[in-house]
């Protein structure tokens, strides 16, 4: 669907309100205006918005900026104090390798019992085991070292946290 001549013009009217347009387009909403009533009345519009915008003022209370900064503060202590340490990081991997190998030698161990029982071979068990328990708990555990990384907000190119 081709979108509407009138609402490109808006957009560009919007982008010149703002002070974000090229002279090109500056140049063609020019000509447009002139031959076009409904886009020169958005732009008068639009117009007397920015003006009625420009003796908006408001007092704030001289207190108001110290709570906020205390309040923020409070927040980014709150926050920094629930970051995980890289020794408390170390113990998780630790001990998540330790139940690794335990829960994994624990289950090739019952695995003939089990595959007795259920009247299957132990080897197909076994490969069973390896690939949905002991495969996917060791590639989770290789994921706990990257996990301040994937915790910490990324940043664009500007430097702004996404």
């Amino acid at each position: 669907m081709k979108p509407d001549r009138h609402e490109m013009f808006e957009q560009v009217i919007d982008k010149t309100l703002a002070g974000d347009v090229s002279p090109d387009e500056e140049r063609s909403l020019r000509l447009h205006l002139e031959a076009c009533p409904r886009c020169h009345e958005y732009f008068s519009a639009g117009t007397r918005v920015i003006s009625g915008l420009g003796g908006f003022s408001f007092a704030v209370d001289p207190g108001l900026q110290a709570r906020v900064s205390t309040a923020l503060l409070v927040r980014a202590q709150q926050l920094e104090s629930r970051r995980l340490s890289r020794k408390r990081l170390v113990w998780i991997c630790i001990i998540a390798l330790v139940l690794t190998v335990v829960g994994s030698f624990i289950d090739l161990q019952f695995g003939r019992v089990a595959a007795a029982f259920l009247g299957v071979q132990p080897t197909h068990l076994r490969q069973e085991l390896i690939s949905y328990w002991i495969g996917p708990s060791f590639w989770l555990l290789l994921l706990f070292p990257m996990l301040p990384a994937l915790l910490t907000p990324s940043k664009n190119r500007k430097g702004n946290a996404l």
